[in-house]
């Protein structure tokens, strides 16, 4: 890159950061130097409801999304203005190849090559519980896992959502009661396989048929619809009627 070039590039870098320093001084940092309650006339930002200052909040969060995003670019902006001291600008921090001029031009305070611009993370502030979220409950879930029947980040979730959440009840349309108004709540609880969630033996644990009794719960009826077991079921309804005879 000759002399001509770099002169460029610094001209349209100065011009950003003279454009970035204005916006902060028309916009009086875009409004976040003046409490809430005094930008919406209210003598308190709490409602019956969150939602009556919903638009207020979204507004707030935009103009600080905004104002981090200025910030951010002053930053690259400056260390590009330093690179310049030190001779290193317009090459890539990471293969220190030269950056294309095309790219310079469109983002004069890049960094690196297009190559290596992907590999790096484009938010420059995201908490740090996202890591352990993906999957869903993060490295606490054993969903899936063979042999797992863990008490796992998800059963915490659910154990917890029992009590109520924020979801009303039309929310949970298909649910049978109160009891059922968490996600996946119909998920065995204590068990594994469907019929061990309504049969039971004595204290033995005895496998004989004279020791088996069937509790006919939810579980026990979804799983005669579910038609799974049809021989099971036969040996059910049987014992069901010589039951009913004696």
């Amino acid at each position: 890159m000759d002399k001509k070039d770099l002169a460029h590039f610094k001209e349209l870098l100065l011009a950003e950061r003279n454009s970035i320093l204005h916006q902060f001084q028309v916009n009086n940092s875009f409004g976040l130097d003046e409490n809430l309650n005094d930008s919406i006339g209210e003598l308190t930002s709490y409602d019956n409801h969150p939602a009556d200052i919903g638009t207020e909040v979204f507004e707030r969060g935009k103009d600080i999304a905004l104002q981090e995003n200025e910030r951010h670019i002053l930053d690259l902006v400056d260390e590009a203005l330093q690179r310049f001291e030190n001779g290193t600008y317009g090459y890539c921090v990471t293969c220190h190849q030269e950056i294309p001029k095309e790219r310079l031009e469109a983002i004069p305070y890049a960094k690196y090559c297009i190559k290596h611009q992907t590999n790096n993370e484009i938010s420059i502030q995201r908490p740090i519980e996202e890591q352990f979220l993906r999957p869903p409950f993060g490295r606490t879930s054993f969903d899936g896992k063979v042999n797992e029947t863990e008490f796992d980040g998800e059963d915490a979730w659910q154990t917890v959502a029992r009590y109520g959440t924020s979801n009303s009840a039309d929310y949970f349309a298909n649910a049978m009661d109160y009891n059922h108004t968490w996600i996946e709540s119909d998920e065995p609880d204590g068990y594994v396989d469907q019929i061990e969630g309504f049969l039971v033996t004595d204290i033995t644990g005895s496998p004989s048929v004279d020791h088996i009794d069937v509790v006919r719960n939810e579980v026990y009826e979804a799983y005669i619809k579910s038609h799974e077991g049809e021989e099971g079921i036969a040996e059910i309804h049987i014992d069901d009627k010589n039951e009913n005879e004696k």
